[in-house]
């Protein structure tokens, strides 16, 4: 593996995360999950992909760890950043020094072995991430047939696929997803825009994806796709619309180290967006199904 570092211009520097989280106003539950985080270095053992959009600085486990234990998050799900490519090293060392509460979400070469697969499972990758917004020549085009052979495949080891996309961008996006092979995951609540809002046919469509159980959703990064600054009003409905379409289908996540902003919106701080949570799901049951028993269920943690 290539170890060399960055060189200085090849994609632009983002900010760190705010390295002093706060406690959230609610209590989380015990086992409460954050189901989409990523780490990103040490830079001088794993080289960024050369094609990356962006170089963060070092986003390392003891600070992510410091930040879920502020937060009182027990499990986590780490998500292989766009900045690595298929080469999953960074994350699974993060996974194994973390421990049983850590699970994965690995980005696969074409020509993935059935060995690497069987290692990925056993080292705590639950799911394939396929990113259509920020990688690829294809950007914005779901390559079916090729998502369903990969599908097909780790099918048998009870693994989804997550998919980075813009929802409001496939009106049909229910027809095209609703027999494939195995669940959909969707981060950033669809990465919809804020305008045309939770109206878009697009955001329908996930929403009967999700009403059908077949795709579970994330409530995460909503400066990524909101209008406004914190607490990010204009989002609301998107969290209400698919909570209400079915509760036992949505996850919740931090998106930490939070390496995508939105321009002019500020670093956010961790304790700030869980508070978020606690807006939008102000029942404890609900919480504790979005928190801890829909993570269990998806990534195959125990009770």
């Amino acid at each position: 593996m290539n170890s060399e570092r960055p060189t200085a211009g090849e994609a632009p520097t983002v900010a760190p995360p705010d390295p002093d989280p706060r406690k959230p106003r609610i209590a989380l539950p015990p086992r409460a999950c954050d189901c989409h985080a990523h780490i990103c270095g040490p830079v001088a053992r794993y080289a960024y992909y050369p094609k990356r959009l962006y170089t963060p600085p070092d986003a390392l486990l003891p600070e992510y760890q410091h930040m879920l234990a502020t937060l009182g998050v027990e499990r986590a799900v780490l998500v292989q950043p766009s900045i690595y490519g298929t080469d999953n090293a960074a994350m699974l060392e993060a996974m194994r020094n973390g421990g049983p509460g850590f699970r994965g979400v690995a980005v696969l070469a074409e020509d993935v072995s059935d060995a690497e697969l069987r290692a990925l499972h056993g080292a705590g990758v639950r799911g394939v991430r396929v990113n259509i917004v920020d990688v690829g020549e294809n950007k914005g085009v779901l390559p079916l047939a090729a998502l369903e052979r990969v599908a097909r495949r780790i099918r048998e080891f009870g693994w989804h696929m997550e998919f980075l996309l813009h929802a409001d961008e496939f009106p049909d996006l229910d027809r095209t997803l609703g027999n494939f092979p195995v669940d959909v995951v969707f981060g950033h609540m669809g990465y919809v825009r804020s305008v045309p809002g939770a109206a878009a046919p697009g955001f329908q469509a996930l929403l009967r994806l999700v009403k059908s159980g077949k795709a579970w959703v994330k409530l995460t990064a909503p400066y990524r796709i909101s209008a406004q600054p914190m607490p990010h009003a204009d989002i609301k409905a998107y969290a209400h619309a698919l909570l209400d379409a079915n509760p036992a289908r949505v996850l919740w996540g931090t998106d930490w180290p939070h390496v995508m902003l939105k321009w002019p919106n500020p670093m956010p701080n961790d304790g700030g967006l869980c508070d978020l949570l606690g807006d939008w799901v102000t029942d404890a049951a609900l919480r504790q199904r979005v928190l801890v028993d829909n993570p269990a269920q998806l990534y195959g943690f125990g009770r």
